[in-house]
């Protein structure tokens, strides 16, 4: 008994301090406050045995109170599995006073005897709200100045959503940024819908968000508001003149709080309730002026707009007829990359040429796509010589110069000797249509072996096991041919086999979204659940996903025979999910709700579209 609680006590100090070499010192504090607003500024150190703990020089704030220490300390024994935590808190409360960006650098301290020195902390002052007509408000919250207002209306001035362009005058194929931002004075805020333009003119790309909105303060023509970028695009006009960017609608639902006249309710219900306003919203319209390119164009203009290199490779220079020679060009740089053409290559004639294979290594950036553009080129020399493959040449036009310009690569003098032998060169498929190409096939030898012959139907020939190879074959191609010809129409009727696979792919995923649910992974969870949805009904309703919206969702399933309750119980699970990030309350009370609601509408659509 005495070495079993030595082992466990041994254990328990081998875990505490294994936990304990991870020691980490951190700083924290808002990002941006309100001028007269009161924040908290905390060095949190994750060991308690520390000394000399030095504060770094605090500039542009008055320091109401501190440092003041706390400490904490947890250990749990579950399953075995032996959790200790400790940490020692230095809390300072500051008071900002004047409107700029600051930097706090980090604080220091020994831990554990080792030197450590915090992250440093910005923090972004803003102006009072001039509505407030300089009146400080100051808390111990952050931006608390900024307030919703009173009645049962909600102004222009308190909501509304932004549309800017990052440029507004550029060339064709110019890469710029559509952000549609939300500016709101109200703290309880839900978005129950959102029609985008569909970009007339414009190649977009969409650059991806997270799904759990970040709200900052900002101060925007002289007033304070709670700010989030709702979705942002990036443009390339393909063609030149002045275009435009139709406004967005959105249709919104602001909670407002209003006094109960019932002393009952006042009472028992604090005296107040939330009354629903909505509110529909519509951006400006924005007009793009768009230059063409100028005059001039090279004979060998990719269509290349932003700022480019390229370099080539080959696989090797001494090669035997019927060996693959490959030409690999690397085009990088920042631009319009994937639509660029490709560059020819002028191989010798002697050579059998294939269709490049492109791979685009990319990523989407707010001045277009970074990275490379992979082109690789296949080609196979059929005679023995020496030949030329000369250099390749792309020419661009250059945002920054406003100007084309040409590179060119280097050129190849390749030997090619003559290949021992007339073996069969089989060539796998590069990216031409063909599997397979067989060379050297074209002439046979006659076999000359004697054979002795048999008289008709003696043995085989006129035998009806002779007629029986004929038949099952011709039997069993037809029945195959039957079978493919259906099978290929299915398949070319892409709108049957989406919806078909609708419920297949929504279940997979809702599966993944309650895998997400006991990890209590709250993002990527809504995410998923978003993605079974909106992917669901796109695929039943063979509806571009980028084309979808509560309003067309309504129609279509009315048109397919679905009753009003399963219509608005479906639109109510989408409302609940894509905004349950808005909603205060119990967090996985919210999930649960999403997640069963969800699986109970899918099965619910599926059968009544089935019907």
């Amino acid at each position: 008994m005495k070495k079993l609680i030595i082992i466990l006590m041994a254990l328990i100090a081998y875990s505490t301090q294994a936990l304990a070499d991870k020691v980490s010192f951190t700083a924290s504090a808002p990002d941006a406050v309100v001028v007269g607003d009161q924040f908290r500024l905390s060095y949190t150190v994750t060991t308690q045995k520390i000394k000399d703990f030095q504060a770094p020089s605090i500039k542009g704030f008055d320091v109401l109170m501190g440092p003041s220490r706390s400490q904490q300390s947890n250990t749990q024994i579950v399953n075995g599995n032996v959790t200790s935590t400790s940490s020692i808190t230095f809390t300072y409360i500051l008071m900002a006073n004047t409107a700029g960006e600051y930097t706090i650098s980090g604080a220091s301290i020994v831990a554990d005897g080792n030197q450590m020195v915090s992250n440093s902390v910005k923090i972004k002052v803003l102006p009072q709200d001039q509505s407030n007509n300089g009146g400080q408000n100051s808390s111990s919250n952050n931006n608390s100045s900024i307030h919703s207002s009173s009645g049962t209306t909600v102004s222009n001035q308190d909501l509304f959503i932004t549309a800017s362009a990052s440029k507004t005058n550029v060339f064709e194929q110019e890469a710029f940024v559509l952000t549609y931002k939300i500016y709101t004075r109200e703290s309880n805020l839900q978005l129950n819908n959102a029609k985008l333009p569909d970009f007339k003119g414009f190649h977009s790309q969409e650059i991806e968000m997270t799904t759990n909105a970040k709200w900052t303060p900002e101060h925007y023509q002289g007033r304070n508001y709670y700010t989030t970028v709702y979705r942002q695009f990036v443009l390339f006009p393909q063609q030149s003149g002045k275009l435009y960017i139709d406004p967005a609608q959105f249709q919104m639902t602001v909670g407002k709080p209003v006094q109960s006249a019932d002393p009952f309710d006042a009472f028992f219900n604090g005296g107040s309730s939330v009354m629903e306003i909505k509110k529909n919203i519509a951006t400006p319209k924005i007009a793009i002026n768009v230059n063409p390119l100028p005059v001039g164009k090279p004979s060998d203009f990719s269509g290349g707009v932003g700022e480019f290199t390229i370099s080539s490779s080959i696989n090797s220079k001494e090669l035997k007829t019927n060996d693959a020679i490959t030409i690999k060009l690397v085009i990088s740089g920042t631009g319009n990359l994937k639509l660029i053409s490709n560059p020819e290559i002028k191989f010798p004639d002697d050579f059998e040429v294939y269709d490049p294979k492109v791979d685009n290594q990319v990523r989407l950036t707010r001045e277009g796509l970074t990275g490379n553009k992979v082109i690789e080129y296949l080609a196979i020399p059929r005679h023995a010589g020496t030949y030329k493959i000369p250099g390749v040449s792309f020419s661009y036009f250059d945002i920054r110069s406003k100007s084309y310009k040409t590179l060119k690569t280097e050129e190849y003098v390749v030997n090619i000797e003559k290949g021992a032998g007339n073996a069969d060169q089989v060539i796998a498929n590069f990216t031409n249509k063909e599997d397979l190409k067989v060379l050297g096939e074209d002439i046979r030898y006659i076999k000359q072996n004697e054979v002795t012959l048999q008289p008709k139907g003696s043995f085989f020939y006129g035998s009806m096991t002779y007629w029986l190879f004929y038949i099952i074959p011709a039997l069993a191609f037809i029945i195959f041919f039957i079978i493919y010809r259906k099978q290929a129409a299915e398949n070319a009727n892409v709108a049957k086999v989406r919806t078909k696979k609708a419920n297949k792919v929504a279940t997979k995923r809702m599966k993944l979204a309650g895998k997400l649910l006991s990890e209590n992974k709250k993002d990527a969870f809504y995410d998923e659940v978003l993605k079974a949805l909106w992917g669901y009904i796109s695929d039943k309703l063979n509806i571009p996903v980028s084309r979808l919206s509560k309003d067309n969702i309504e129609e279509k399933l009315r048109n397919h025979g679905v009753n009003e309750e399963l219509i608005k119980g479906f639109l109510n699970a989408l409302n609940d999910c894509e905004f349950a990030r808005f909603a205060p309350g119990d967090e996985n009370q919210a999930m649960d709700k999403v997640y069963s609601s969800s699986i109970e509408v899918i099965s619910k659509m599926e059968n009544s579209i089935k019907h």
